[in-house]
């Protein structure tokens, strides 16, 4: 069964027809050609596929399109402004916090949470490693991509 729905992707407004059954990463790979989101375990367990929801981290693999309707939702495509990289993307590009690239779309919008949720506050790198604890990478130690956090929280903090 096929059912309209509307979501502010990336700051626009966006209608879709989708299957009742069809997970919103689907939709945001087939139909609005995000295709930054990536299905890895396709059983929310690997965070590859992590957007944002009314700014909440979510995986999209196993979150329903219907379940958006009427909400916003952010995927790494909509946190570039004026053809520059977010605050978190550029923290990564400068930890060499990305290696082959499946789970770093994941982990920048679980960073972006993170960050913007504790905007101006300073977390150590125990309180970081939970923050993004539902994010695996199999290539790496991790310890780059908690530096590029920690990086992004130093400069949220020097902000205010």
């Amino acid at each position: 069964m096929k059912v309209a729905i509307e979501i502010t992707l990336n700051g626009s407004p966006r209608s879709f027809e989708v299957d009742v059954r069809q997970s919103l990463l689907e939709v945001l790979r087939e139909q609005a050609g995000m295709l930054s989101i990536k299905q890895g375990c396709a059983v929310g367990e690997c965070g590859a596929c992590t957007v944002l929801v009314d700014e909440e981290p979510i995986d999209s693999c196993i979150y329903l399109a219907v379940w958006a309707h009427g909400r916003v939702v952010r995927t790494v495509e909509g946190e570039c402004r004026e053809g520059r990289l977010s605050p978190v993307q550029q923290s990564f590009v400068d930890e060499g916090a990305v290696q082959c690239g499946i789970c770093t779309p994941g982990f920048i919008m679980a960073a972006t949470s993170l960050t913007e949720k504790h905007r101006g506050e300073s977390l150590d790198r125990s309180a970081i490693r939970r923050g993004l604890a539902g994010n695996l990478c199999r290539c790496t130690g991790y310890s780059t991509v908690v530096t590029a956090v920690e990086k992004c929280m130093d400069d949220t903090a020097d902000d205010d």
